[in-house]
């Protein structure tokens, strides 16, 4: 399989909380919620970087798709990593983030490997790690 990611999908519980959150608290471009007219079809994608979208789709909806049973979320299942270009933009992102609503789950520090990250949870739990490193080179 040669690896080729181009949507990432959470499973949220209320479709509209979390529109308003990537969308409106942190500024994610979207088209909003499309699909309602199909029975387990509502959904939203936002754009990340080129080639790459998030997409937000209930649970239960998701788990019908797939064909699997919905279990209790666990946030330690993955993070999403948010790389910065300096210690300035963690801690100006974490306070975005803070401000539309997300759980700081481990506030901005140095990191034992030399760089500089913090953590928080959306409202539906994903975890975020907005981080420095300063052996990446980020380029918008």
């Amino acid at each position: 399989m040669k690896p080729r990611v181009t949507v990432i999908t959470l499973g949220v519980e209320n479709l509209e909380r979390s529109l308003q959150f990537y969308r409106d608290g942190l500024g994610f471009s979207t088209k909003g919620i499309i699909g309602k007219e199909f029975e387990h079809g509502a959904v939203a994608f936002f754009d990340l970087q080129q080639g790459l979208k998030l997409a937000i789709w209930n649970r239960k909806d998701l788990a019908h798709e797939a064909k699997v049973l919905g279990g209790k979320p666990n946030p330690t299942e993955f993070t999403l990593g948010h790389n910065v270009g300096s210690i300035a933009e963690v801690d100006k992102v974490m306070k975005e983030a803070e401000r539309a609503g997300a759980f700081i789950t481990d506030p901005a520090h140095e990191t034992f490997w030399g760089g500089y990250s913090g953590h928080f949870q959306d409202p539906d739990g994903h975890l975020w790690e907005v981080v420095w490193n300063p052996d990446w080179e980020i380029s918008d």
